[in-house]
């Protein structure tokens, strides 16, 4: 695990609960001295980095409320979803995950490996100091298609990953609706993509795969903060991660080819393993819940932070809002139409 921002080290356990679990998993012993520091960027969990004697891990327990502005709870028991994805990708992609270490689903913890910040940065920081690298992003598509490939059509993963109400709390309903009562005229159109990304189930679906939670490691990304996980509709990652680059755009205008290229490298990428439907579906669903996300994220219950001018939401709501009452069928085509939108922002 890894943070762009650490806060100051406790002297204590924040929560002696927390340290019960570690002499419980054998992952600390008695006596020792422990230093935690809680980790930022997250607005659904607490996580600390645990400093031990020779050793560091990390530590997360899934919050009921989330940090956030408008009123938003999930259930906790996500956190055992998070650590099932974890074990399930640390099969197929061991360099991509952190090494989980130990859970404990009654008091909602798990512990993983620590990664150290220096080798492992956060896309989303480099995207914001301009640091646009076409590869990271075509290793992200990779990834993200290889994950879903490896799932599709597996039965005994439906079944583990049986979650579509705790997906509906933390993505469907605080993106896609929320949106929809701020937009009632959009509202069956937007109600239709949750009925119709609901009801599919095809992969296991990471559902946050947004740059904040992808490290740039030394042997590719790394996967973080899987608590979505769900079994159900892949268009739904992809759409949500390729959002990100797009938005970028409104920060980092002088990147605006680059991210695009991004854009285009990561579709591409990901597409070379998404074989178990075909792409023309898969693109189309992505490619219309696109335009859904990116008025999500000025518009839902949780708005991007770096967009704080009113002239950048707006011109969220000007693309978006016409690419859903008139959908396009290519992921080329809502990146065209968005590049023409932010051109303005280079004079």
């Amino acid at each position: 695990m890894n943070s762009a921002h650490t806060l100051p080290p406790h002297t204590a356990c924040p929560d002696p609960q927390l340290h019960i679990f570690l002499l419980t998993q054998n992952l600390a012993r008695p006596g020792e001295s422990a230093s935690w520091h809680a980790l930022t960027g997250g607005v659904s969990s607490d996580i600390w980095r645990v400093d031990l004697p020779g050793r560091t891990l990390c530590v997360k327990r899934a919050l009921a409320k989330l940090k956030v502005a408008a009123n938003w709870e999930a259930p906790v028991s996500r956190n055992a979803y998070e650590w099932a994805w974890m074990q399930f990708a640390s099969w197929h992609c061991p360099d991509n995950v952190p090494h989980p270490l130990a859970h404990d689903p009654q008091a909602g913890l798990f512990a993983m490996s620590f990664l150290e910040p220096a080798r492992h940065p956060v896309w989303k920081q480099q995207l914001m100091e301009g640091q646009v690298d076409q590869d990271t992003a075509a290793q992200v598509g990779r990834l993200l298609g290889r994950l879903h490939a490896a799932s599709a059509d597996d039965s005994e993963i439906a079944a583990a990953f049986d979650t579509g109400d705790n997906f509906h709390a933390l993505r469907l309903q605080p993106y896609l609706l929320a949106t929809a009562q701020r937009h009632p005229t959009l509202a069956p159109r937007l109600l239709l993509l949750v009925q119709r990304t609901a009801g599919i189930r095809a992969a296991l679906v990471h559902g946050d795969v947004s740059p904040k939670n992808i490290l740039a490691g030394p042997a590719g990304p790394v996967l973080l903060d899987a608590e979505c996980a769900w079994y159900g509709d892949p268009a739904f990652d992809l759409a949500f991660c390729l959002n990100h680059l797009l938005l970028k755009c409104l920060v980092r205008p002088d990147c605006t080819a680059a991210l695009v290229a991004s854009f285009k490298a990561l579709t591409e990428a990901y597409f070379e393993h998404a074989d178990w439907e075909p792409r023309a579906s898969l693109e189309k669903r992505a490619a219309e819940l696109l335009p859904a996300l990116l008025l999500a994220r000025v518009d839902g219950k949780s708005p991007v932070e770096y967009l704080t001018q009113d002239h950048q939401r707006d011109l969220v709501r000007g693309l978006a809002i016409p690419l859903l009452r008139h959908p396009v069928e290519h992921l080329a085509q809502v990146a065209c139409a968005w590049q023409a939108a932010v051109a303005p922002l280079h004079c």
